[in-house]
Parts: structure tokens; C-alpha cells; sequence
């Protein structure tokens, strides 16, 4: 938001009051007190102004705070959601409630959804399946699923938007932008956390998830690297039957990967079936770099044969090749016990500047002295994680959402691999694919690969390097170069010597005023109040108005 900012529009009005009252509701009435929001939008002034101060229950902040989000919808859910993958920049108790928000709510009218499908797809609900079960049988925030048959006897599940979400949502995204930046306005230190900035990327995140058609594009991307994995199966998307709010893809008749005695029933082996999620997801991350996001228990059904099989593709996240080779780098410093390397890949990693090095190589070093006498098989891959995400708030480095992405996929499959198997090691599982990768990296064909960008880099410097020095020599030969300077500390002293010139200016105006006005008294000049000139009597008047004002500035800085 750039002149939009600080202004509300007539369609946040409502939807503004309504936040007001859910947030003092829950006791956070102090909270936009201090962000001024009376001063922006005058429902806020009678809201707070009517609201008791005991209107929140007894209970934890961070559990009003999911309470909260729960309470105002769709968006406030996912953003709450999407916020519990940053511990660069949230305590740790406030993400542990934001994990446990619930996405699960009442579906929404049946012939609404026949509409929308109807809408969406230009064709009669008879017309595009053989039946089609007007009760969903999934329900979330933003969209429901439904049973159906097309014609040519396949089944499907169709996967419906919620009516006016997207209009709900948006309106919602401009309201949180408005609300991050009066916090970084008015509360000391939270624009170091860059509020706008996490809602901004939620914003992108968000998009993306209510277009069902970029849903469909992932899962066929993911269909085609695991095309020639029996181990694996992505659910084949209908292309005819989707639209932006309407995603039709196979139906899985499969079992929930968590329900142990349903997976032996069925002659499948819990042991093997989380080997062959981890070995999906960590294939997904360190050979594809484009990974299922949130992989939980809910989102893996299991086939005949150890078949595992991925829903839910609206949160996905990828790793660059250099990432990939970064994140490698830092797991190979952890089973070498190198807290060097791990430091390095983790500068490189981020885009903010790392400005103690030395101490937080000494953290690294102590953290790692407490696995150092762990076997591989005794590593928790997410406490481990979440410790190095600890030190990265702490010592302020900013990395890509992406990373974080990457250690919830992790830690999300490895809590599936231990219900699964009490033996589970996820590092184990990792290890294997780390050492592949920096394998590879030094292949002859890579360095090969390598040396002929450098030369090509190398060859394109030296051709445009006479050039580019001549037209610095040209640009100095007709004094156009300039040189800045920045000088760092400087603001305070002259903002004194503004202050001091301002008081000397002042004092010498009030003289000139004092002598001026004793020299029309003694001039006698008309017209008189009690044989005074008035002229002169304002100016006295005046002069002692300002004198007075000047001590009374001078007392309150406590400076003579």
C-alpha cells in the first residue's frame, strides 16, 4: 500500500469494525489503543470506548491470539498458519499455538456449490458427471469437497471454493497491511520483526492457494517427477473439469497413513510406509527443489502395496540449486561437528548482513556439543532445526520463507515417520541424499559445468573492461564523477547545534522586541492607554509571552 495506507475504504468499514470487536473480544483492546486506530477509523474509538477491560477469558495471550484468528476466518487462519513457519521472527510459545489453529468448519449450502461448478465451468452439473453427491464430505475454511462420477465411470473428488472468499480475503489482506503498518509506526521495535514485509509474502502465498488452478498446475508437476515411482502416487487432475474455484481431481479410496490398524488390515507395513515418505519428501527437496509444504498425516493416504499417496497441494515450496547445496553444506557441518561450515552456509543463506560472527560460531559450537555424542539415529531432525531457527532470530538473520517451508515439511514428516515406526531416524534418511549432492558437486562433468561459466564470466569481464574504463576516465576527464559521504553518528550533534541556533535566534528576536518597544515608550507615540503608548505596551507584552514560553522549554529539557 503505498498513498492507501493510512486510509480506509468504504468496503473495510464493516469488516474493520467487525476485527475491532473480535480482537477486544479477546482482550487486545490495549494492543490498538497503542496503534492509534481510533485516530483511522472512528468505529474503532466506539468500540474501544464501549468494550469492558476484563473481555477476555482467563487464559493465555497466545491462546487468545488462536482464538482470535479462529474467530475472524479464512484469512486470519491462514495467515496464522502461514506466520507459525517463521521462529526467525515469533516466540516460540505464540507458534505452538498457531499450530493447533483448526481449519475445519460447518459446509456451506449445496446449491450454492452446484452454482459455482455450474458458473465456473459453463456447463450443467448433469452435463459434466454421471452423479454427484450434493453433501461434501471434507470442509475447511476457504473451499469443501465432493464425491463424484464422470461419465466415463471414473471417480472424482471436486474440490469447491467457498462463495465471495476471494472478495472476503482481499478485503482482509488490505485491513492486515493497514494494521502492520500502524504497528510499525507506533510500537518501539516491532519494525525490526518487518510486519508488512510477512504480510506481503502471506499475500502471495495466499493467491496462490484460492487460484485452484495453480493447485492443479503443482500436481501435475509433482505427477511428472514421481511418473517413474511405483512408491508414489499423486492423484491425476481432471483438466476439463477445473477452473479457478473449481479443482476436479481422482478420487483416493486410500487410508490415512496414521491409522495403524486399518494399514495391517490391509496387509501394508507402517515400517516401510515411512521410509518411503521420507524418502518422497527429502527427494522432493534435495533433487526436484520443489516440495509438498505441508505433508501431515491428513494430507498422505496410503494404497495397496505401500503406495503412498499426496493431497493437498496448495502450500508447496521451493529450493534453488544453490539452496539445496547450502542446506546440504549445514547438514553435513552438523554430522561432521563443523561449526564453521555451518555458519558459512548459513551467511549465504541470508540476505541480512551477519555482524557477529564469532559469537554465533560460539553457538553454534555450544549447540552442537550436545549432539555430539549422538549416533545419527538419536538426532531429532526438528528440535535440531528448530534450535538453528532460534539462533538465526536471535543474531537477526533474514532468510527466504522457503527455508522455513523446508524445515515444517521435514519436521511434519518425520512426526508421521515415528507414529509410524518408534525407530524411525529421520537424519539417517537424510544423510544419504547430502552426501549424493556434494558427491556431485564434484563430478568431473559439474566442475567442467562450473569452470565453463567462470570462463564465460571471466571472457565477457575482460572484453567490456577497456570499455568500461574508458568511459570512467571520459566521465572524470569532463568532472561529472561524484563522490558521496556518509557520515555515521553525526545526527544528534546537529540536531543540537539546530536547537542552540534556534535559541539564539530567539533571544536575540526577543531583544529587538524589548529595546523596540522601550523606544516607542519614550517616543510618546499615540494612541495612549493610560498615558503609555500601545504600541509599546503590546510589544512588552509580547516580549514577556515569549520570555516566559523560552524558560518553560528550557526547564523541560532540563538543560540551562
Amino acid at each position: 500500500m503505498t498513498q492507501r495506507k493510512n486510509r480506509i475504504t468504504y468496503r473495510q468499514i464493516g469488516r474493520y469494525g467487525e476485527i475491532i470487536a473480535v480482537l477486544v473480544k479477546y482482550g487486545f483492546g490495549d494492543l490498538l489503543s497503542r496503534i492509534n486506530i481510533e485516530r483511522y477509523i472512528s468505529v474503532g474509538k466506539r468500540i474501544l470506548r464501549g468494550a469492558p477491560r476484563s473481555a477476555a477469558p482467563e487464559i493465555s495471550r497466545w491462546h487468545r491470539v488462536r482464538l482470535a484468528l479462529e474467530e475472524l476466518g479464512p484469512a486470519f487462519i491462514k495467515f496464522g498458519q502461514f506466520a507459525s513457519n517463521r521462529p526467525d521472527i515469533l516466540p516460540a510459545d505464540l507458534i505452538a499455538s498457531l499450530e493447533k489453529l483448526q481449519d475445519e468448519v460447518p459446509p456451506f449450502d449445496e446449491k450454492a456449490a452446484v452454482s459455482i461448478i455450474e458458473s465456473e465451468l459453463g456447463k450443467t452439473i448433469d452435463e459434466l458427471f454421471a452423479s454427484f453427491a450434493t453433501a461434501p464430505f471434507a470442509s475447511a475454511s476457504i473451499a469443501q469437497v465432493h464425491r463424484a462420477v464422470l461419465h466415463d465411470g471414473r471417480e472424482a473428488a471436486v474440490k469447491v471454493q467457498r462463495p465471495s472468499v476471494a472478495e472476503t480475503i482481499n478485503v482482509d489482506l488490505e485491513i492486515m497491511r493497514h494494521i502492520a503498518s500502524l504497528m510499525e509506526k507506533h510500537l518501539h521495535g516491532v519494525g525490526a520483526f518487518e510486519p508488512q514485509k510477512l504480510v506481503d509474502e502471506f499475500a502471495g502465498a495466499i493467491r496462490k492457494e484460492i487460484d485452484f488452478t495453480i493447485e492443479a498446475i503443482h500436481m501435475q508437476h509433482f505427477a511428472h517427477n514421481f511418473s517413474s515411482d511405483p512408491t508414489v502416487h499423486i492423484p491425476l487432475v481432471f483438466q476439463t473439469h477445473c477452473a479457478r474455484r473449481v479443482l476436479t481431481t481422482e478420487l483416493i479410496n486410500g487410508i490415512k497413513v496414521t491409522n495403524i490398524d486399518a494399514l495391517f488390515a490391509m496387509g501394508c507395513d507402517p515400517r516401510e510406509i515411512a521410509r518411503r515418505g521420507a524418502a518422497a519428501v527429502l527427494r522432493q527437496i534435495f533433487v526436484h527443489g520443489f516440495f509438498h509444504a505441508d505433508p501431515h498425516a491428513g494430507n498422505i493416504l496410503v494404497k495397496e502395496g505401500n503406495v503412498i499417496c499426496f493431497l493437498d497441494f496448495g502450500m508447496t515450496g521451493i529450493l534453488t540449486p544453490t539452496s539445496r547445496e547450502r542446506l546440504s553444506a549445514i547438514i553435513i557441518g552438523i554430522v561432521q561437528q563443523n561449526p564453521r561450515k555451518i555458519v558459512n552456509a548459513l551467511a549465504q543463506m541470508s540476505y541480512s548482513q551477519l555482524e557477529h560472527r564469532d559469537e554465533l560460531e560460539y553457538a553454534v559450537s555450544d549447540l552442537l556439543q550436545e549432539y555430539a555424542s549422538r549416533s545419527l539415529s538419536a538426532i531429532n531432525v526438528g528440535d535440531l532445526f528448530n534450535h538453528f531457527s532460534q539462533l538465526m532470530a536471535v543474531h537477526r538473520l533474514r532468510v527466504l520463507p522457503g527455508f522455513f517451508l523446508l524445515v515444517k515439511a521435514l519436521v511434519t514428516i518425520e512426526g508421521v515417520g515415528y507414529k509410524l515406526d518408534p525407530q524411525f531416524t529421520m537424519m539417517e534418511h537424510i544423510e544419504p541424499f547430502v552426501r549424493r549432492m556434494v558427491r556431485e558437486q564434484y563430478t568431473v562433468g559439474r566442475m567442467l559445468h562450473d569452470g565453463g561459466e567462470v570462463a564465460g564470466d571471466l571472457i565477457h569481464l575482460l572484453r567490456d573492461l577497456p570499455s568500461e574504463i574508458r568511459e570512467l576516465l571520459q566521465q572524470v576527464k569532463a568532472g561529472r564523477v561524484k563522490f558521496e559521504f556518509e557520515h555515521q553518528g553525526l545526527d544528534p550533534i546537529t540536531r543540537k547545534f539546530d536547537q542552540v541556533a534556534n535559541r539564539l535566534v530567539f533571544g536575540l528576536v526577543l531583544a529587538s522586541l524589548v529595546i523596540g518597544s522601550s523606544i516607542v515608550i519614550l517616543s510618546d507615540i499615540p494612541p495612549k492607554f493610560y498615558g503609555l503608548p500601545v504600541i509599546g505596551l503590546a510589544g512588552f507584552l509580547t516580549a514577556g509571552v515569549m520570555a516566559f514560553w523560552l524558560l518553560i522549554s528550557i526547564l523541560r529539557h532540563e538543560r540551562m
